[in-house]
């Protein structure tokens, strides 16, 4: 049995739990969330966690980090961190790391859950393939993208930083949003429109002339309390669908799994709006799309234990 710190780190929040990896089996703790932006990088939120832990932390780490892990230097996408794995690994007292980007880890977890934790939105309702690959795709701070491939005895995780893609206008509402959003930035990639955040630019598109922040119009179109912004809402559910078709055909993938926050969010509300519509819009491939699985995760912290899972594979338990 190894003992270690399963950390999930985005834009947003750096989770962290105390984990037990035995033969093949991974058992979390209650997690604890800090602010990513109340530090000012891992070595410092690591110190806060174990003073909230009240203990010596194992000498293991696993490490889902929102950005590309291609070297020992990992700077993050939606923050300012930069993570030095080697410097971390000795300041932190680590006897063995394993670093990997955040959805990475989300399609380990995703690859290992039980059919009970992958709830249907759209498509064939059936269980994931054995063989072929899965695209696994999360709004969050960002669009978290990866995929993973199923084989006899195993799966290989491919992430990616496919959130990064130029956004794909459909409509003139999307046209709109593309030239608002460009005089803004210059070239504008999908997560601009397809994660959380997205919601503002979709709002004023629709008509809405409030400056709210993103948080604030996810809780008062999900609530029902604003009209426009629950019509932002859906309109965020039919452009999600529309660039996670997209990914899956780029995967050649048999079957999707959305994750992440967001998604958890918007589990009741994605089946009866219009994702599954433009997922399938497709023109010559409407068929084929239509027969792709599309489903949930709904395990509370599948980074974390996707990060654990991938350290069992990599140093073995």
């Amino acid at each position: 049995m190894t003992d270690l710190v399963t950390i999930d780190i985005g834009g947003t929040h750096a989770r962290f739990a105390l984990a037990r990896v035995d033969n093949g089996t991974i058992a979390l703790d209650p997690p604890v969330t800090l602010e990513t932006a109340e530090h000012t990088g891992l070595e410092s939120a690591w110190r806060a966690f174990e003073r909230i832990a009240g203990k010596a932390l194992p000498r293991a780490a696993a490490v889902a980090i929102a950005g590309p892990v291609n070297g020992d230097c990992v700077p993050m996408t939606n923050s300012n961190w930069v993570l030095h794995i080697s410097a971390f690994e000795r300041d932190a007292g680590l006897d063995a790391v394993t670093v990997l980007n955040d959805f990475g880890a989300v399609a380990h977890a995703v690859a290992r859950a039980p059919a009970d934790q992958l709830v249907h939105i759209c498509g064939p309702d059936r269980a994931l393939p054995e063989r072929g690959t899965v695209s696994v795709i999360g709004p969050g701070t960002g669009l978290g993208v990866a995929h993973f491939h199923r084989f006899p005895g195993g799966y290989h995780v491919q992430a990616s930083e496919g959130g990064h893609i130029g956004f794909a206008p459909q409509d003139e509402l999307d046209d709109a949003i593309l030239a608002a959003l460009r005089a803004q930035y210059g070239r504008v990639a999908t997560e601009r429109v397809n994660a959380g955040p997205g919601i503002v630019p979709i709002y004023h598109a629709l008509g809405g002339k409030e400056s709210f922040d993103d948080r604030v119009l996810w809780q008062r179109g999900l609530d029902g309390s604003d009209e426009l912004a629950a019509l932002a809402v859906e309109r965020f559910c039919a452009s999600l669908g529309a660039v996670v078709g997209d990914y899956a055909l780029a995967h050649g993938a048999s079957a999707v799994v959305l994750a992440g926050g967001l998604g958890l969010r918007l589990r009741q509300i994605l089946p009866r709006s219009d994702f599954g519509k433009r997922f399938c819009a497709k023109p010559r491939y409407e068929t084929m799309m239509a027969g792709i699985p599309v489903k949930l995760i709904v395990h509370p912290q599948p980074g974390l234990y996707g990060a654990a899972a991938a350290f069992a594979a990599e140093h073995g338990s």
